[in-house]
């Protein structure tokens, strides 16, 4: 800070001395201005404008506000949508007849009078619990009269313990435990007040092994089939495992879901799961640089691109922003509206939208033009704003950003990844961290299956009775 007496000296020292100090003031306010718009940038991120989760809003959530634009039909049902009820059943369960036997006003008898009509209401509900029923096995052991040879009856295979728990309850467990994401102790306490199951913690973690063994072939077959198949989507988050973070990875489409669980986030991560070194395809991604390593088409996620582009808007103030969103939306829209028609856009309009792209991006550089060199050298390359770092990224990665506009096959953005990898989010608000790194292999490997028969539309427990039944599901590959 300067002081009087600072200011007075460097009257004294003359002009040129003046002007040098004025100048060196001047550099510092527009760095220290710089530095306080970074910070206030940093505040203003949620995430409705950034890649924040909304989990680290905090209380003050910001407001939706949807980037679509407001369609001609009201919310809530349409005139003529059939609608959905609890209808009657046909030949319902049980039937209880409530007789008429004697008439409310003069109490004559009608006991042996029939009805003239009925009228009739059903009731839907649950049966009530029913503990858990026990099968006994058992072996014929018979010695030959003739040679003396003792032979004995085989038992189904699998049934090797005395006493063992069967399929069902086994499937139930696994159910609960890693797709309703049920802590163990209160898995176990419904399992007991439900069925009269005394099962232990121990044992439901042993039943979760020999699941998590069962679907070692049937999960490699779904990370096949993630290989050959044409657009995927890919995704990461966090995961705690022993206390430290670790990364989840996610490989999805809407017909298969592979998760692995790893120490490290990018590309040693991504060559240990084996997927993105042997895959072809496309893959739909962040613009994170370690996809970018693997020799396949890409696509960028546009979700992504709206959210930084509206921060832009709203905190820069930058127009180019907001023609740049327009010009999404508008293709997006074609395509949609395109796609029930027609697998292509017309050439023209692609050449129309191209234009829009870019003079969005020459408009941006206009605005964000790169900052004066410093007056000393520095290492290393010169420091960018946000705006002009998501300005060269939109342009360098333009045929990415622009994927689904070329092939209607590529989705707008990633979503369909990043809805498998909240499954993860939810676990660890319930659960917290895996206690060990078998827990969570087992556990993202369950996951994996699950996922993927929902996506079936499959029942989830008669298809993880399938694995204990060693015919569990596997999709079936495309033609």
């Amino acid at each position: 800070m300067l002081t009087p007496e600072d200011a007075l000296a460097l009257y004294h020292a003359g002009p040129e001395a003046v002007v040098g100090a004025l100048c060196g003031l001047s550099l510092e306010v527009d760095q220290l201005g710089q530095r306080v718009k970074e910070l206030e940038g940093q505040l203003a991120t949620n995430s409705r404008n950034s890649s924040k989760p909304p989990s680290s809003d905090g209380p003050k959530k910001p407001k939706p506000r949807s980037l679509r634009p407001r369609g001609e039909r009201k919310p809530g049902g349409q005139k003529g949508h059939p609608g959905r009820t609890l209808k009657m059943a046909e030949h319902p369960d049980h039937t209880v007849v409530h007789r008429v036997d004697r008439c409310e006003r003069c109490r004559a008898s009608l006991a042996d009078q029939e009805p003239e009509r009925v009228e009739k209401r059903q009731v839907f509900d649950l049966p009530p619990p029913a503990p858990i029923e026990s099968t006994e096995h058992q072996a014929e052991v018979k010695a030959c009269p003739t040679c003396g040879h003792v032979n004995k009856a085989a038992f189904p295979e699998g049934l090797r313990a005395p006493a063992q728990y069967g399929p069902r309850i086994k499937a139930m467990a696994v159910y609960l435990r890693q797709y309703q994401l049920l802590p163990s102790e209160r898995t176990c306490e419904l399992l007991r007040d439900l069925f009269s199951c005394e099962l232990s913690e121990g044992t439901l973690a042993n039943i979760t092994e020999s699941a998590h063994d069962l679907l070692d072939e049937p999960v490699a077959q779904i990370a096949q089939q993630l290989k050959a198949a044409p657009v995927v989507s890919f995704d990461e988050t966090g995961s705690s495992v022993l206390g430290q973070r670790w990364w989840l990875h996610v490989a999805s489409t809407p017909q298969l879901t592979y998760y692995q669980v790893h120490p490290r986030r990018g590309s040693q991560a991504m060559d240990d799961i084996g997927i993105l070194p042997d895959f072809t395809g496309r893959a739909v991604h962040d613009s994170w640089a370690p996809y970018f390593r693997y020799d396949c088409d890409h696509s960028l996620c546009n979700a992504h691109h709206l959210r930084e582009l509206t921060f832009v808007h709203e905190q820069h103030g930058q127009s180019w922003a907001k023609a740049m969103i327009d010009c999404l939306l508008a293709i997006k829209q074609a395509v949609d509206h395109a796609r029930s028609t027609t697998d292509h856009l017309p050439q023209e309009q692609i050449r129309q939208f191209e234009a829009r792209y870019q003079q969005a991006l020459d408009q941006g550089y206009a605005q964000n033009p790169l900052p004066p060199p410093p007056g000393k050298p520095k290492r290393g390359r010169p420091k960018k704003t946000k705006p002009r770092n998501l300005l060269e990224r939109l342009d360098r990665h333009r045929a990415q950003a622009l994927a689904f506009m070329y092939d209607f096959n590529v989705p707008f953005d990633n979503n369909q990844g990043e809805r498998d990898a909240r499954m993860a989010k939810v676990q660890q608000k319930i659960s917290g961290t895996f206690r060990s790194e078998a827990g969570a292999g087992a556990f993202y490997r369950i996951r994996s299956y699950i996922s993927t028969v929902r996506k079936h539309a499959l029942n989830v427990i008669e298809a993880i009775l399938g694995v204990f039944v060693r015919k569990a599901f596997v999709p079936p590959a495309p033609d």
